[in-house]
């Protein structure tokens, strides 16, 4: 059974910049890849694309605009990633129209972020510290919402776009 999340893909202009920020070596730290930068909305786990789509098809969300916050902040020890604000309306939509398919929405407020690197050893994890603070600032409007397939391998995960869904009045994104 497939892997699957729900996310949004940011426009090339906005990757362009985020792949202009400094990635030093860090002993322990992997860096994510270009075709990786997302912001996840929902995680289902394994679960069948149609099943997904079908629950995907009736979110009722406005589109609206991403903001990459100005710096770079971190998760623990495990995780050095961009803030995204301005979807914490869709993230709610989605987790409301999906909420019976797959593993159950995680039990806190929504957070959107784009992660940058991770730590080799999650138990472990590395020094982030001297690494946030970088400045990846943009923004773009989000006009659709896409369900992703996620194929792991032992140099990350590879990402698969399977089916999307357009938010409301896109007309009135700028």
């Amino acid at each position: 059974m497939p892997r699957l999340f729900v996310a949004v893909w940011p426009p090339e202009e906005v990757l362009e910049l985020v792949a202009a920020a400094p990635r030093p070596e860090v002993e322990g730290l992997r860096w994510t890849t270009r075709d990786q930068w997302h912001v996840t909305l929902r995680f289902f786990g394994e679960v069948e694309v149609e099943e997904a789509l079908v629950a995907l098809r009736r979110v009722s969300a406005e589109a609206t605009v991403a903001e990459l916050e100005p710096e770079t902040g971190r998760v623990g020890k495990r995780v050095l990633h961009v803030p995204v604000g301005g979807l914490e309306a869709v993230g709610k939509a989605v987790i409301r129209a999906t909420k019976k398919v797959g593993r159950p929405p995680e039990d806190r407020p929504f957070s959107g972020h784009l992660t940058l690197a991770r730590a080799r050893d999650r138990r472990r994890g590395v020094d982030l510290q001297p690494l946030c603070g970088v400045a990846v600032a943009a923004s773009w409007p989000v006009t659709e919402v896409c369900l992703v397939q996620s194929h792991l391998s032992s140099k990350g995960a590879n990402y698969e776009v399977v089916g999307n869904v357009s938010l409301g009045d896109a007309r009135t994104i700028g």
